[in-house]
């Protein structure tokens, strides 16, 4: 059993009792026919879907998919999440962070965020050019920017603080 919820906003519980597919409750059948690597053709209810696997992260139980073009971010929790949630555990595992360090001496090129922005986890922060390559930095949990050390052009140490959060 999955809880699933799409964009943030909507929310649908899964099940394959006896290799079935419920949702919400109602016996979902459809031809699916994977086609080759992230990519699916589904009929379902006389309707034809394309759907790609855009992204999928197996540890944090997140798939971002496109449907007919339309991309969609999935997020799940099983049993063991939503028990965590019931007994007030699950806020053990986020993230609690102060800063972000420089991890290797490079050239900051471009800034993303500004002081004050409240920044979601794997968000865009700065682009580090190290060893002729632009390494993009993002955000390692949900914070909010308290203080930017850095500015376009700095050069940088590795180790040193940049974003105080």
């Amino acid at each position: 059993m999955y809880q699933l919820k799409v964009n943030g906003k909507y929310d649908f519980e899964t099940d394959r009792p006896d290799g079935e597919l419920l949702i919400n409750g109602a016996n979902i059948i459809a031809d699916v026919k994977h086609i080759n690597g992230g990519l699916y053709h589904i009929i379902q209810n006389n309707a034809s879907y394309n759907v790609e696997v855009v992204g999928f992260n197996n540890a944090e139980k997140t798939a971002e998919i496109k449907v007919n073009n339309n991309t969609y971010t999935i997020t799940a929790k099983d049993q063991f999440d939503l028990l965590l949630d019931k007994l007030g555990l699950s806020s053990l595992n986020s993230t609690r962070i102060s800063e972000i360090k420089a991890p290797m001496p490079g050239m900051v090129l471009k800034i993303f965020a500004a002081e004050g922005d409240e920044i979601k986890k794997g968000d865009n922060l700065f682009v580090l050019e190290a060893m002729k390559m632009e390494n993009i930095i993002k955000s390692p949990a949900d914070v909010t920017i308290k203080k930017i050390k850095i500015k376009p052009g700095d050069k940088v140490e590795k180790g040193q603080i940049l974003i105080e959060f």
